[in-house]
């Protein structure tokens, strides 16, 4: 035991044996059991009886010695924790504080996932070693029942679940491989492709710099890096998929946080800040489809009109008509 603590509760339990001392002198002074000039020891064998003086003797000696006489004695430093126990504390305040810092670091822009996983799986590890017991002993018992479940506040139980809560609503799990020890070869291969994307809007970019109300000239932006955007932009569609299939029990699941914000601001600069536009390769297609239905009913009655004409043409004439009309032709030869 530290030497400073043990110096400590002698003093303290000096203290209390005096103020019991006085407590004794007061209330026999208040009932006149004794005079001013009695002696102390008289005074506690006319206040006491054998018995009981006795047992506040063993009891301030007990007091006195830092030992320990049963239920008589007062429980040793009851809010220390065993040296084992505080370095299950230490370890896992050492890697949460490095994991939140971590955290905030990655907030903006989103790199939570690529760069975080090795502290989260540090943390999760301190964190199992504090909750199970190593060995079955009695101490790893004591240890999780003292840090885990010792208190209303439960601050190290409140981390851990802050800190698997924030892993599961990023999706970090979608980014890594199935034993979540490093970044899966799409994730690399599609943070490449962000980065070599942004490599050629910097490279391509013209105008000056300097001059805010200058309007910038992104047309080389548009045409050098269409192919990588394009590349870029049907890759992330194809992880999409493939997370759709692998999770079709789960409804609304998302890639992870970081290639989910690498694509959000690779459109916004493609779209907005350099008004670019892809076109689709299935424009053609559907605008045939549509100029065709929209000439549906143009034929359709452009036909009808025709046909109906045909038949006008082809009417059979009375026979007394006809009879009419080749008596008047032969006239007409004959002159």
């Amino acid at each position: 035991m530290d030497p400073d603590r043990t110096v400590a509760r002698r003093r303290s339990s000096l203290l209390l044996l005096r103020l019991l001392l006085v407590a004794l002198l007061w209330s026999g002074l208040a009932l006149g059991t004794f005079s001013l000039g009695s002696s102390p020891h008289r005074v506690l064998h006319d206040l006491l009886s054998e018995e009981q003086l006795l047992k506040v003797e063993d009891l301030s000696l007990a007091l006195l010695q830092g030992g320990s006489m049963g239920p008589l004695s007062l429980p040793p430093d009851l809010p220390d924790l065993d040296p084992e126990c505080r370095e299950l504390l230490l370890d896992f305040a050492n890697s949460s504080a490095e994991l939140t810092g971590c955290l905030v670091r990655g907030a903006r822009p989103v790199r939570l996932c690529q760069t975080c996983y090795p502290l989260f799986q540090q943390v999760a590890s301190k964190m199992d070693n504090i909750s199970r017991a190593v060995g079955n002993s009695s101490e790893s018992h004591s240890c999780a029942r003292s840090l885990l479940m010792a208190d209303r506040m439960q601050i190290v139980v409140i981390l851990s679940e802050f800190f698997n809560s924030t892993w599961q609503k990023a999706n970090c799990a979608n980014c890594l491989t199935n034993k979540s020890e490093e970044l899966s070869n799409s994730t690399v291969y599609f943070l490449n492709l962000f980065n070599h994307t942004l490599t050629c809007f910097e490279n391509n970019l013209q105008g000056s710099t300097h001059s805010l109300l200058q309007l910038r000239n992104y047309s080389e932006v548009c045409k050098n890096c269409h192919d990588a955007y394009k590349t870029l932009s049907s890759l992330y569609s194809e992880m999409q998929k493939m997370n759709e299939l692998e999770n079709k029990a789960e409804s609304g699941t998302h890639l992870c946080i970081d290639v989910e914000d690498a694509m959000n601001i690779t459109r916004k600069l493609w779209s907005r800040t350099f008004n670019c536009s892809v076109p689709c390769s299935d424009t053609v297609p559907v605008i045939a489809v549509s100029v065709f239905i929209l000439f549906l009913p143009v034929v359709f009655y452009l036909s009808s009109f025709l046909h109906s004409e045909q038949k006008k043409r082809k009417l059979i004439l009375p026979k007394r008509l006809k009879s009419s009309t080749s008596f008047a032709n032969i006239q007409e030869n004959s002159h």
